[in-house]
């Protein structure tokens, strides 16, 4: 589990390094060349919605999401580890719905009726794949935590 993780953190890294030389060759075919590349502009937005969920399941596996810990601190030993085990549960069970089961649907329709990018005319599935895909991660490391 430990080396999915690590895998996850560096696919993470590289899709920002991608975003990162196609928003600085948009910024250099606008204004040095004069001809900005609507594909580098299509890119990077569907680079960014995997920056986000395979961040989301990166963050999650290192238990380093955000929330609320009023109640936690207040609460005994016992019961701060009952309440994380219903927080846990409560995570799978809304990923898994959303995420894996809605995430999965969305690519089956999309996939189904052949939608394309504007730009760079590929299969919207592909994008919407990372839905099914984060959420899945995020479940496996809710139920086999990474210790660090």
């Amino acid at each position: 589990m430990r080396k999915l993780h690590d895998y996850v953190g560096y696919s993470v890294g590289f899709i920002l390094f991608v975003m990162l030389l196609s928003v600085c060759w948009q910024v250099f075919t606008r204004y040095v060349l004069n001809d900005p590349s609507s594909i580098t502009d299509e890119l990077s937005r569907y680079l960014l919605i995997w920056l986000g969920m395979l961040g989301g399941a990166y963050v999650a596996g290192r238990h380093e999401h955000l929330a609320i810990d009023i109640l936690p601190e207040r609460l005994s030993p016992d019961r701060r580890e009952i309440l994380e085990y219903i927080i846990t549960a409560l995570i799978i069970a809304f990923v898994g719905g959303a995420m894996v089961i809605g995430g999965s649907r969305l690519v089956y329709v999309t996939h189904s009726l052949g939608q394309t990018s504007a730009a760079m005319q590929i299969p919207l599935s592909w994008v919407y794949s990372i839905i099914p895909i984060s959420g899945i991660l995020i479940v496996l490391f809710k139920l086999r935590p990474i210790k660090h």
